[in-house]
């Protein structure tokens, strides 16, 4: 499809549809992003934790 200058009440209209459609989907990703950051902090410190431990009883024996 070509688009006329001035763009026609369709085309705006299809814009906008478009544009809000995309706006939205990424602020849902970003809500579930930061929704689902605890259960990741928590591995993330399980992890660190374990190889300090490692690394401290190697280091002491």
């Amino acid at each position: 499809m070509i688009w006329a200058y001035p763009p026609t009440r369709k085309q705006l209209a299809a814009t906008v549809g478009l544009f809000l459609t995309g706006a939205s989907l990424s602020v849902y990703g970003a809500y579930m992003s930061l929704a689902n950051i605890a259960p990741q902090q928590a591995r993330t410190k399980a992890r660190s934790d374990y190889i300090k431990d490692r690394l401290r009883k190697m280091l002491d024996d």
